[in-house]
C-alpha cells in the first residue's frame, strides 16, 4: 500500500518555478478553488471553537461553574471530535472530500448556535459535545482536498497556508468577542457569541458552487468503490504508522489546546487584564500565529516533516515555560512573549496536514487522516481538562506549564515514522 510514484507536472504546473507564490500557481483553477473553500471552512471552524474559551469565564459566572467543570466543556468538545473526524474520513473515503466537507461544516454550525441558547450548563455540555462532531472532521478533510491537488514540492506551503486559516478565524473570534462583550451585558454576551457561529452557512453556497474532489483522487476513490474503513489502518503495513501518527497527534494538540483554553482565562484572573486589555495581548499572540503558520509550511518543505516538527516541539515547550514565568507587573514582557509563543505553537502544525496526507494512500487517506489526527485531540483533550482542576491549587499559570510535556510526547513519536517530504499521493 505504498504512497509513492512518479508525478508528472499537471497542467500549467512550472517545475521550475520558484516564486513566492508558486504553490498557489501550482493549485490550478480548481485547487484554487478547493483551497478558498478549505481556508473558509477552517477559518469559520476556529472561529467557533474559540467562542467557548473567549466566553468561558462568563459562562461560569452565569452557571456558577468552578474552573474544573469550565475545563471540561473544552475536553468533552475535543474528545467527541475524535469520533467526529474518524467518521469524517471514512465518509471523505466513501463519498468524496467535498461532500464531506459540506456535512462538517453544517454539523459545527448548527450545534454552535444552539449552544447560544443552552438553558444549563448540562444542556451546553450536550450541544458542545455534538457541536464537536463537526469540528473534528473538518480539517482532516478540508487538508485531504487541497493536499491531493497540491505537487510534492510545494505541499508543506500549501497545506501550511490552509492551516494558518486557524489563526484568521481566531482573530475574527477575538474582533467579534471585543465588540460584543464591550457593548451587552455577560450574561447575554456569550450567547451572542455562539449565536454568531451561523456564520459558516456562507460556506456552504460557496463550496456547492465551486468546489470538486481533484479528478485522481477522485478517480482512486472510484476504483476502489468507496472503501474507507477502520479496519485497513489497524493491518500491517499501516498499523505502526497509525500508532505512532495518533501519539504525535497526542502530544501537539494536548499542549495546543491547553494553552489556546486557558491563556484568556490567565490574562483576566491572573494578571488582571479588562476585555479590551485581553483582547490586544491576544492580538500578539496570533499574531505569531499567523506568520508560524506560514513559516512553518515553508520550513517543513525546506527541513522536511520531522525536522521541523522537532525543532518547534522544542520551541513551543520553552515558550510556554516562559511565558507563565513572567514576574508580576511586567505586563510589556507578557505581550511582547505572546508572539513567539503563538509562531512556536503554531509552526509545529504547519507540518501535519501534508506529513499525514502522505502516510497514507489515496483509498485509505481520509480514513487515516481523520483517525489519527483526531484521536490525538481525544486524547490531548485531558490537558486542558487537567489544567482545570490543577488550577484550584496550583493557579492557572503554575498549571499551564504543564501543557509543555505535550510537546516531549511529539518528540518521542517521530522515532516511529518516517520522512515523506517528495512523496507522491497515489
Amino acid at each position: 500500500m505504498s504512497t509513492t510514484q512518479t508525478r508528472q507536472p499537471s497542467r500549467g504546473e512550472r517545475p521550475d518555478d520558484t516564486g513566492a507564490f508558486a504553490w498557489l500557481r501550482a493549485l490550478g483553477p480548481r485547487g484554487r478553488r478547493a483551497f478558498g473553500g478549505a481556508f473558509g471552512g477552517y477559518a469559520l471552524d476556529s472561529y467557533d471553537f474559540f467562542t467557548l474559551p473567549l466566553s468561558m469565564v462568563a459562562i461560569a459566572a452565569s452557571f456558577g461553574l468552578d474552573k474544573g467543570q469550565t475545563g471540561l466543556l473544552t475536553t468533552v468538545t475535543l474528545v467527541v471530535s475524535a469520533v467526529g473526524g474518524a467518521l469524517a474520513g471514512v465518509l471523505a473515503d466513501r463519498i468524496g472530500r467535498v461532500k464531506a466537507l459540506l456535512v462538517t461544516v453544517i454539523t459545527f454550525a448548527l450545534f454552535t448556535v444552539l449552544c447560544g441558547f443552552a438553558p444549563n450548563y448540562e444542556t451546553l455540555m450536550v450541544f458542545r459535545a455534538l457541536q464537536g462532531l463537526g469540528f473534528g472532521g473538518e480539517w482532516a478533510v478540508g487538508a485531504i482536498l487541497v493536499a491531493e491537488y497540491a505537487s510534492s514540492r510545494h505541499r508543506g506551503r500549501t497545506l501550511g497556508g490552509v492551516q494558518s486559516a486557524w489563526a484568521a478565524g481566531w482573530a475574527l473570534a477575538v474582533i467579534v468577542y471585543t465588540l460584543v462583550f464591550r457593548f451587552v451585558d455577560a450574561d447575554t454576551a456569550w450567547r451572542v457569541m455562539f449565536w454568531t457561529g451561523a456564520l459558516p452557512a456562507l460556506l456552504v453556497v460557496y463550496v456547492r458552487r465551486n468546489v470538486e474532489d481533484a479528478p485522481q483522487a477522485a478517480e482512486a476513490r472510484r476504483a476502489n468503490a468507496g472503501r474507507g474503513s477502520f479496519t485497513a489502518v489497524f493491518k500491517r503495513p499501516l498499523l505502526g504508522t497509525t500508532f505512532f501518527a495518533v501519539l504525535l497527534s497526542t502530544g501537539v494538540q494536548g499542549g495546543y489546546y491547553t494553552l489556546a483554553t486557558w491563556v484568556p482565562t490567565f490574562l483576566k484572573t491572573e494578571r488582571g487584564l479588562t476585555v479590551v486589555g485581553t483582547g490586544g495581548y491576544l492580538a500578539f499572540l496570533i499574531s505569531g500565529a499567523f506568520t508560524g503558520y506560514l513559516t512553518g509550511g515553508y520550513l517543513t518543505d525546506r527541513l522536511g516533516r520531522k525536522r521541523n516538527i522537532a525543532l518547534f516541539a522544542v520551541l513551543s515547550a520553552l515558550a510556554v515555560l516562559a511565558y507563565t514565568h513572567i514576574p508580576d507587573g511586567a505586563n510589556t514582557l507578557l505581550l511582547v512573549l505572546g508572539f513567539p509563543l503563538g509562531f512556536c505553537m503554531s509552526a509545529i502544525f504547519s507540518g501535519f496536514g501534508s506529513f499525514l496526507a502522505e502516510l497514507y494512500p489515496t483509498a485509505v487517506r481520509g480514513t487515516g487522516q481523520g483517525f489519527t489526527y483526531n484521536t490525538g485531540r481525544a486524547v490531548g483533550a485531558v490537558f486542558p481538562a487537567l489544567v482545570g482542576f490543577l488550577a484550584e491549587s496550583w493557579g492557572v499559570g503554575g498549571a499551564l506549564v504543564f501543557g509543555a510535556a505535550g510537546y516531549g510526547l511529539a518528540l518521542l513519536a517521530l522515532l516511529g515514522l518516517p520522512e515523506t517530504r517528495g512523496r507522491e499521493l497515489a
